[in-house]
C-alpha cells in the first residue's frame, strides 16, 4: 500500500487503523516546523514545490522504498504553503514486520526526498 499526498491544509491527526495485522511494526515521523532556525526566530516556513512533478517524484520515490526496503506500505503526506512554527510540514507512516527495517527505511525516504523531490523551503523570520 502506498498512499501519497501534497496538500496546503494541515496535516490531520493520523485515525487508528488496525488494519496491518502482518505487520509489527508502524513508525510514524512528523516533520515540524522549529520556532528557530540558524539562531533566528521563525513564525514558520513557506514552502514552494514543482506542483506538475512534487506528487509525481513522491510516488516515483515511495514505490522505490516499498521495493528496496522489506516494509509493507508507505503513507507520505507534505504540506506546502506557509506552515507556522510547531506545525507539522511532512507525515511519513511505515508499515512493516519488524522494526528496524521501518527505521532504516524511514531514514532512506526522508534523505532521498529533501535530495530529489521538488519541494523547497524558505524560512520566513518574525518580525520585531
Amino acid at each position: 500500500m502506498i498512499e501519497i499526498q501534497v496538500t496546503t491544509e494541515k496535516i490531520p491527526p493520523l485515525q487508528n487503523d488496525d488494519s496491518h495485522t502482518a505487520d509489527g511494526a508502524e513508525l510514524i515521523f512528523h516533520g515540524r516546523v522549529r520556532e528557530e532556525e540558524d539562531g533566528k526566530k521563525l513564525s514558520g516556513i513557506f514552502y514552494e514545490h514543482y506542483e506538475e512533478m512534487a506528487e509525481n517524484e513522491l510516488q516515483k520515490l515511495a514505490e522505490k522504498t516499498v521495493q528496496k526496503f522489506p516494509i509493507s506500505g508507505l503513507s507520505c503526506v507534505h504540506r506546502v504553503g506557509f506552515v507556522q512554527n510547531g506545525e507539522a510540514s511532512l507525515r511519513v507512516v511505515i508499515w512493516s514486520k519488524h522494526r528496524a527495517e521501518s527505521l532504516e527505511a524511514m531514514a532512506w525516504f526522508i534523505s532521498e526526498l529533501k535530495t530529489h523531490v521538488p519541494i523547497w523551503k524558505k524560512a520566513v523570520l518574525m518580525r520585531d
